[in-house]
C-alpha cells in the first residue's frame, strides 16, 4: 500500500479503505475523493501499459538468443567430437572443486504480489551446507532472504530495461569467475521466477556450472547440420573456456529476461485487479455524490419554500390586535 492513498491492488487493508465511507459525507469530500480516485486510475492504466510493453520486450530479447545459443552448442559439439576422436574423456567445465554458489533473481520494485517472497523462500530452501556464497539480483528479494536468515554476500541491481541486460549479466559472470578463483567454488546454481501462462509465475532452478555430463553427452552425439565438421587452431583449453563462458552468458541472460518478464506479468495482473477495484469505488462514489447532491438540492428547496411561507403568512397576534382596535 502506498503512503497516503490506497494501492487498490487487492490487499486486505486497501480493500477496507476502498469500502470505508466517512460517517458525515459532504459534497466537497465526495468530489475530492472522486478526483483522487480518477488520478489513481490514470496511474494504474499507465503502469499496465508499461508492464505490457516490457513483457513483450523481454520475451523478444530472450527469443533473440536462440541463434547464438545454437552456435555455442555447435561449437561445443565440434570440440567434444574432436576430443572423442583422440580418445579423450568428457572435459571438466569448471576448475573449482569447493563449495557451491547460489544466485537468486528478484526485483527492486513492488506491486507484484508475492513475487519476491516466493523466490526468496525458494532460494532459502536450496541454501545447503555446501553453499559458500549467495548473490541476489534485486533489493526486495535480498531483504526477504535476510529476513529468512540468509543475508546476501553480493547484491546486484536489476536492469531497468532490455538495454541493461547485458551489463548485468556480465557483472554476474565476473563475480562468478572471482568465486571460482578465490573461493574454489565448484558449482553454481540460479533460481528465479518465470512466466506460466499469461500472468502466473512459476519457480525455476538452473544448474549453471559445471555443465552436466548428460548435457555434454547429448552435445557430443548431436547431429551435425553440414557435411563436414569445422576445425580449430585455438588451444583446446582456451576454446573450451570461451565456449563455457558464452554458454553461461546465454543461461544467465535468458533467466534474467524470463524473471523480468514474469515480474511485469505479475504486476500487470495486480494492476488489473486494482483497476477493477477502482472502478467499483468510482461507481460507489458517483452514486453517493448524486444522492448527496439531490439531498442538498431538496433541502435547499424546502428551506426556500419554508421561508416564503413564513414571510407571506401574517402573524396571528398582529391580526387579532388590529381587529380589536377596529371594534373600539
Amino acid at each position: 500500500m502506498m503512503t497516503g492513498i490506497p494501492c487498490f491492488a487487492g490487499c486486505a487493508v486497501c480493500w477496507a479503505m476502498i469500502r470505508r465511507r466517512p460517517a458525515m459525507e459532504t459534497l466537497e469530500g465526495l468530489s475530492e475523493a472522486l478526483e483522487t480516485t480518477g488520478d489513481i486510475r490514470s496511474i494504474v492504466r499507465t503502469m499496465k501499459s508499461l508492464s505490457a510493453v516490457s513483457i513483450r520486450q523481454y520475451e523478444q530479447a530472450e527469443a533473440a538468443l536462440a541463434g547464438f545459443e545454437q552456435t555455442i552448442e555447435l561449437g561445443l559439439t565440434a570440440l567434444l567430437r574432436d576430443r572423442r576422436g583422440r580418445g579423450k574423456p568428457l572435459p571438466e567445465t569448471v576448475t573449482g572443486k569447493g563449495g557451491e554458489a547460489l544466485i537468486v533473481i528478484g526485483s527492486d520494485r513492488g506491486l507484484c504480489g508475492r513475487y519476491n517472497e516466493n523466490v526468496a523462500r525458494f532460494g532459502a530452501e536450496r541454501f545447503g551446507p555446501q553453499t559458500v556464497t549467495l548473490a541476489v539480483i534485486g533489493a526486495r528479494a535480498a531483504a526477504r532472504l535476510e529476513a529468512e536468515g540468509r543475508p546476501a554476500d553480493r547484491h546486484f541491481a536489476p536492469p531497468g530495461s532490455v538495454a541493461g541486460l547485458t551489463a548485468t549479466v556480465q557483472a554476474v559472470i565476473l563475480e562468478t569467475d572471482r568465486w571460482i578463483r578465490e573461493h574454489g567454488v565448484g558449482r553454481v546454481r540460479l533460481v528465479h521466477n518465470r512466466r506460466a501462462g499469461r500472468v502466473n509465475a512459476e519457480l525455476s532452478e538452473r544448474h549453471l556450472l559445471p555443465i552436466p555430463e548428460s548435457t555434454l553427452a547429448r552435445l557430443v552425439d548431436a547431429d551435425w547440420p553440414g557435411p563436414g565438421r569445422p576445425f580449430f587452431r585455438m588451444p583446446e583449453a582456451q576454446l573450451m573456456s570461451w565456449l563455457v563462458r558464452q554458454r553461461l552468458f546465454v543461461m544467465i541472460y535468458r533467466a534474467l529476461a524470463e524473471a523480468l518478464a514474469s515480474e511485469h506479468a505479475t504486476r500487470l495482473a495486480a494492476m488489473q485487479r486494482a483497476e477493477r477495484n477502482i472502478e467499483e469505488r468510482q461507481a460507489d462514489l458517483n452514486s453517493a455524490y448524486r444522492r448527496k447532491r439531490q439531498e442538498t438540492i431538496t433541502r435547499e428547496l424546502l428551506d426556500v419554500v419554508a421561508g416564503f411561507e413564513a414571510v407571506g403568512t401574517p402573524e396571528p397576534d398582529n391580526e387579532a390586535g388590529q381587529n380589536g382596535t377596529a371594534g373600539t
